[in-house]
């Protein structure tokens, strides 16, 4: 969001343009979201409830599928999915699962943490997200699932992928994180397009940072498969399917109904918010002209990717360098993600790269994250574009 110009003593300030406002991108929404948060104090029912019953059944229509499991955060979501698989004998511990190396660590943490063994497949150059014309020759005896991540915004998803999900009969989990409202280009194994229903489950989260973000930490876990919810809403409940009845050893990830409360708020502007940032994209695309900047991939349609993150990749000498020019000049930047997973110190014994990742370690060391989120204009992301055709490294 451009900050209004001001003057101190005579001297006019530059516009400033954050990188993320949460209590911009939340203030549309104030009046509602105080009205859904006394709604739930009134109502005494501070633990589950009709706020997550109605969220979950609001989140399963926008996505298509036949059920919704409001849980604590997305990373729970994966880790969830994967353990209700394996507590009904679909996985078994020691069992791989494909992901992409190029990714947020929870990705991979979900799969290690329910005992079964990441295998990262490098990243499409094009799209920063998994390149699957490598997955086949990653594939062993032991595959047993695939873990599609819609990362920054952008569907994961093409015929390769799904041919050898059939074909292999391997279990299919989204990490639909960041990609609420998006689209594929091909029908998921139900026959579904819209993310979240491509596969057998998916993980959602609602970061605050989230294109759709609580108040709070808070996920979802969609599927048609009813058991499978069964069994996630169980685990999430200490394990119980029934007051004081544990058919599992399960954790606490419900979710609050506060933040259903404040979710239920949000998910009717989905496409507004996506389609917004669709048009920032777009200017940035039409206006960034920099030799030493790869842009992102971008597409008429206005749902295959939905801008969770704008990201760029910087091939000049110092991204230090040209992030501190940017903020120089009012632009402020991040980086998703400076290192990949399978270099993090918790993997280090378990030398998860069994081939070499250059793709991924190459947009590990150049992505720079650009505004696109809250109350940016398409003339904030027009201006920001011809900063950084301007700026000088």
């Amino acid at each position: 969001m451009t900050m209004s110009n001001s003057s101190t003593c005579g001297a006019e300030l530059s516009p400033r343009y954050p990188f993320l406002d949460l209590a911009a991108v939340n203030a549309p929404y104030a009046a509602r979201l105080a009205e859904a948060a006394c709604r739930v104090i009134e109502s005494g029912r501070y633990i589950g409830g009709e706020e997550v019953e109605a969220f979950e059944r609001s989140l399963a229509e926008l996505v298509g599928t036949e059920c919704a499991v409001g849980v604590s955060n997305g990373y729970d979501a994966l880790r969830l999915i994967l353990r209700a698989w394996v507590e009904m004998g679909r996985l078994q511990p020691g069992d791989e699962v494909i992901v992409p190396a190029h990714t947020f660590i929870a990705s991979m943490l979900a799969v290690s943490d329910a005992s079964l063994v990441p295998v990262p497949v490098d990243a499409d150059p094009l799209t920063m997200n998994l390149n699957t014309a490598l997955v086949e020759s990653a594939l062993t005896p032991r595959t047993r699932a695939i873990m599609p991540v819609h990362l920054y915004g952008r569907v994961c998803w093409d015929d390769t992928l799904a041919y050898i999900a059939a074909s292999r009969r391997l279990l299919v989990v989204e990490d639909c994180a960041q990609a609420i409202g998006a689209r594929a280009a091909v029908a998921g194994l139900s026959g579904s397009f819209r993310a979240g229903a491509l596969g057998h489950a998916a993980a959602i989260s609602f970061y605050p940072t989230k294109n759709v973000g609580a108040l709070g930490d808070a996920g979802a876990v969609l599927t048609a498969d009813r058991e499978l919810a069964a069994t996630v809403r169980a685990i999430a409940n200490y394990g119980s399917d029934r007051r004081y009845h544990n058919l599992y050893e399960g954790a606490n990830c419900r979710l609050d109904p506060i933040q259903a409360a404040m979710l239920r708020v949000k998910l009717s502007c989905v496409a507004e918010d996506n389609a917004a940032r669709f048009a920032r994209a777009m200017a940035y695309e039409r206006t960034i002209g920099r030799r030493d900047l790869i842009r992102p991939m971008m597409s008429e349609s206005v749902t295959d990717c939905v801008w969770h993150q704008y990201v760029v990749r910087y091939t000049g000498p110092s991204r230090d360098l040209f992030r501190r020019r940017l903020l120089e000049a009012g632009v402020d930047t991040d980086v998703h993600y400076p290192v990949p997973p399978h270099l993090q110190p918790c993997y280090a014994r378990r030398h998860l790269a069994r081939t070499p990742l250059p793709v991924t370690e190459s947009i590990c060391r150049q992505a720079v994250s650009l505004p696109i989120a809250g109350a940016l204009t398409v003339a904030d992301a027009a201006a920001i574009a011809r900063i950084i055709n301007d700026l000088e490294i």
